[in-house]
């Protein structure tokens, strides 16, 4: 049996992989340098021509692009008009962003537990939740797999809620052959640089209601408009403009819309190639013992922007921190996603405990991410199984 390199072992691999990384190839740096050499670097053509095609690729009718994935969820909720008193249902199993857009506005969160299964939000557990507060749901769709969005439009229904779809994650996923983004009453979409497509920072909120999108944009741009319908005095002149709402520069630039253009005309090579990642993964690890899955619905034809695995601390000698850490000297670098948000001092502070969502809290414990990105080589993917496998069979219990 092959000896780990934390126990004295020759490592998988000598140069260091992460778990995510960008992929710039020569039409991304072009598109960004002709807005450089263009009259405009904000507030110019890219931006609608982002919003277009983001609508054409989801199938949306309206599209507006922000600074960041955390702005995005901020102006949904102002948009949903969550307010102070209000409570907003989300998961724990995500970033801080998720729960923070609702205290944004004055609002609580309220943590909903996810399925042992699939890791997303359960919608048993979001119905246990509602009260006469509760004004929307903020469902993440946990790793780029969709959440099961026909029960928790008719909860949001039922209950006269807000559904926006947290979908940091999600770009290039189909929900019944839908792509997500057209479905829930706002999407939400982030760029970082590890998601499937990036412009280094940016976000988007997706939409088919018409007053949603308004307010969307005026949140966007400081509460501010130049249009005479909207506005509540007469015109000065052709320059005149209105601050009507309490907004914010949430505004993304061109260089970055430009980028984003460029990087969506290869969204589905990035969404081929992920694929093709997990299911090499998925052969390698679905008997592997001391190894759980994320299991994945029928109804979501996912693209994925983590793969996770679960260490399952029962059937090996080692927890998930060991093999963390034992990963990392084979040259394979993991991150866990995520710490479960009211776990953060600054959630403790305001009274949340451990114990709220059981479930959740016991995925984590086991939780590593894994590497997958395009730029992958399928020796890389090789590495990682090799490096994964070699660590779960030294430390299964019958073998020690």
């Amino acid at each position: 049996m092959d000896k780990p390199a934390i126990n004295g072992g020759t490592p998988v691999r000598t140069n260091r992989i992460n778990y995510g990384r960008q992929y710039i190839d020569e039409a991304d740096i072009e598109a960004v340098v002709a807005v450089l050499k263009s009259d405009f670097l904000t507030c110019g053509p890219m931006i609608p021509a982002l919003e277009e095609k983001l609508c054409r690729i989801t199938g949306a009718k309206y599209a507006v692009a922000c600074a960041n994935g955390t702005a995005a969820l901020h102006i949904a909720c102002l948009a949903a008009g969550i307010k102070e008193g209000d409570e907003v249902i989300t998961t724990p199993l995500t970033f801080a962003a998720s729960g923070n857009c609702a205290l944004y506005c004055g609002a609580k969160p309220i943590f909903a537990d996810v399925r042992s299964d699939t890791y997303n939000i359960d919608p048993k557990a979001v119905e246990a939740c509602v009260t006469k507060k509760t004004k929307a749901l903020v469902a993440v769709d946990y790793t780029g797999q969709s959440c099961e969005l026909d029960e928790l439009i008719k909860i949001c229904q039922k209950n006269q809620m807000v559904l926006i779809e947290d979908g940091a994650h999600v770009i290039g996923t189909e929900y019944k052959g839908k792509p997500n983004g057209s479905i829930a009453d706002m999407t939400t979409f982030s760029f970082h640089p590890v998601k499937t497509v990036t412009c280094g920072e940016g976000g988007a909120v997706l939409t088919n209601n018409e007053d949603y999108y308004r307010k969307l944009i005026l949140f966007r741009e400081h509460g501010i408009t130049r249009r005479a319908d909207l506005q509540e005095k007469p015109s000065h002149g052709a320059w005149y403009y209105e601050q009507i709402a309490l907004g914010y520069n949430y505004r993304l630039t061109d260089i970055q819309a430009a980028l984003l253009l460029s990087q969506l005309n290869k969204l589905p090579l990035f969404s081929k190639r992920r694929k093709e990642i997990v299911a090499r993964y998925e052969e390698a690890f679905r008997d592997l013992k001391g190894i759980g899955l994320q299991r994945e619905i029928a109804e979501s034809n996912t693209t994925r922007h983590l793969y996770v695995i679960r260490v399952r601390e029962e059937e090996l000698t080692i927890g998930r921190k060991g093999f963390f850490d034992a990963l990392a000297l084979e040259n394979i670098y993991c991150n866990v996603h995520y710490i479960p948000v009211y776990y953060h001092p600054y959630y403790e502070k305001m009274g949340y405990e451990k114990g709220l969502c059981p479930v959740a809290e016991e995925i984590y414990d086991g939780l590593i991410s894994l590497p997958l990105f395009y730029g992958m080589t399928e020796n890389d993917v090789s590495d990682v199984i090799k490096a994964v496998t070699k660590i779960a069979l030294y430390y299964q219990r019958e073998s020690k």
